[in-house]
């Protein structure tokens, strides 16, 4: 009698391999999955799944399907790579050092050249010591009409 192979190891380590890899090729993009990878865990999980029903069955029944070498193979490779992504995505990344340089909440921001809409290049300084126009807030007679302010944001991602 011949033995057919079992789909349910190979479509588990295929899905280990697609779980980890979409992680930095697309569910980074997101925030809602950047910040915690519940797609890649759900993924994860029915890899894990697929491999132990592979895994169970090739013992159970070695008869009828293969699998006992390669599937405990595939499984503690499938282990090994889990456990790196694990590391990575819940260790590693929250290691990387706040930057010291970068201005805390209410701290003044160095001065600093981009450019605008047309082209022009303005400075932070510029900005900060120019009026305010005829129309814009607040209202004439105000203390505050001197000056202009800026709201600078900051978004740290992964690009």
């Amino acid at each position: 009698m011949k033995r057919s192979w079992n789909p349910r190891l190979w479509a588990g380590f295929a899905l280990v391999i697609v779980g980890i890899l979409s992680y930095p090729t697309f569910f980074i993009r997101f925030p809602a999955t950047r910040d915690f990878p519940w797609a890649n865990l759900l993924l994860l999980a029915l890899a894990a799944y697929l491999l132990a029903a592979g895994l169970r069955r090739a013992f159970r029944r070695p008869q009828e399907y293969r699998g006992k070498v390669t599937g405990t193979i595939l499984a503690s490779l499938s282990v090994l790579l889990v456990g790196f992504f694990f590391e990575q995505i819940f260790y590693v990344s929250r290691q990387v050092p706040a930057s010291l340089g970068a201005p805390r909440a209410g701290q003044i921001a160095p001065d600093f050249a981009l450019t605008d809409t047309s082209g022009a290049s303005v400075t932070l300084s510029t900005l900060l010591n120019s009026p305010f126009g005829t129309n814009d807030w607040p209202p004439k007679g105000d203390p505050r009409d001197k000056t202009a302010a800026a709201v600078l944001i900051f978004y740290r991602g992964y690009w």
